[in-house]
């Protein structure tokens, strides 16, 4: 599939509500900016629903990816407190859900009578190899479904939990499913790591230099997993 990419002009045409100037690169929200409908739709249109989609689910898996990279092998296992969930259940947890909800996806329910959930959250890996062949594992079957859906299939049925989702809902349910856990484990991750944590998004006081080097180039439709430090 060919991706377009397409240049916009987004010259100011108003004010903030507040009043005073905002800049041209403030003046996205603007009414204005999608007065033209076929602009709008060259814009929106340029890369289908499913790759969106699978671009986000990327990013999720390659932010916990460098996040557990981070992580001391003995505090894998740590909860920060009673009930807590470790780096390593929160991967179980998330690696089971995966696997339930997409092995046959189109054909039987997401909630799959093989699953233990509740045994997500007990007993965490022996072995950080343990833990990311599980992590990957998950991935792997995610992938999977998502290179063989086409847009096409979007408006389709499938059930979880006996409750029909379209295909594009059930597909949002566990992406937002996802990155709630995934969030987690960045916080665990950066606790544990501490003094040695290197950020996964623009370091603190680099948003203001980062923000000048987005807005100095011209705009364009494009994902902000495309970039880089775009968070």
């Amino acid at each position: 599939m060919i991706v377009r990419r397409t240049r916009v002009d987004l010259s100011p045409v108003s004010q903030c509500a507040h009043g005073g100037s905002r800049g041209p690169h403030r003046e996205l929200g603007n009414i204005a900016f999608l007065a033209d409908q076929q602009l709008y739709r060259t814009i929106h249109c340029a890369m289908s629903t499913i790759l969106s989609l699978r671009k986000l689910f990327a990013y999720y898996q390659e932010l916990g990816t460098k996040a557990i990279a981070q992580v001391p092998d003995a505090d894998l296992v740590r909860v920060l407190a009673p009930e807590g969930n470790s780096v390593s259940l929160l991967v179980k947890h998330l690696a089971g859900n995966m696997r339930s909800r997409f092995t046959d996806f189109l054909t039987s329910d997401g909630e799959k009578p093989w699953r233990d959930r509740e045994g997500e959250f007990e007993g965490p890996h022996a072995t950080r190899a343990a833990l990311m062949g599980d992590w990957n594992s998950g991935w792997t079957c995610l992938f999977a479904v998502l290179d063989a859906l086409s847009d096409a299939d979007l408006e389709r049925i499938v059930l979880i939990r006996n409750e029909g989702h379209s295909v594009q809902e059930a597909l949002h349910r566990q992406l937002a499913h996802y990155a709630y856990h995934v969030g987690q484990i960045v916080l665990l991750a950066r606790t544990f790591a501490g003094a040695e944590w290197t950020s996964l998004s623009i370091p603190r006081g680099g948003s203001q230099a980062f923000n000048a080097e987005r807005f100095a180039k011209p705009a364009e439709r494009r994902q902000f997993t495309d970039g880089s430090g775009e968070r």
